[in-house]
């Protein structure tokens, strides 16, 4: 596969990563999720895989929208990629109105051993402040 071929199918399975987390479809969003899988949100705080897909699950963690807005740049380097865009995002957490977020996201996939399965490893997200 060429590197521009490997970026789009990165960016791809990036974009159906947060269809996944918006739709609440918990058997793809695991199975693209690895299972030592953590985000630090915007709010600084870490959640594991666990703690972030059964809260997905439950609805305490309830997005609305979820999707880049910026060309999702990535960066490949054997089994290791690396993707970073700008996002928007519509969530409540834990019954709070977090209301419209605009984020910068740096994602880091690892491709398994055993298959060649590309899976979100670390996921960092940052609120953009334009005041």
């Amino acid at each position: 596969m060429t590197a521009d071929a490997l970026a789009t199918e990165m960016a791809n399975t990036e974009r159906r990563r947060l269809r996944a987390l918006v739709e609440v479809r918990l058997a793809e969003a695991d199975a693209l999720h690895a299972p030592d899988f953590e985000l630090v949100h915007p709010s600084g705080g870490v959640w594991s895989k666990e703690q972030y897909l059964g809260g997905i699950a439950s609805g305490d963690i309830n997005y609305r929208r979820f999707e880049a807005v910026s060309s999702i740049d990535v960066m490949v380097d054997g089994d290791l990629a690396v993707l970073r865009y700008r996002s928007l995002i519509d969530i409540a957490v834990g019954g709070q109105e977090a209301g419209l977020l605009e984020c910068w996201h740096v994602d880091c996939y690892r491709r398994d051993r055993d298959g060649g399965l590309w899976r979100v490893r670390w996921s960092q997200a940052t609120s953009i402040d334009h005041a």
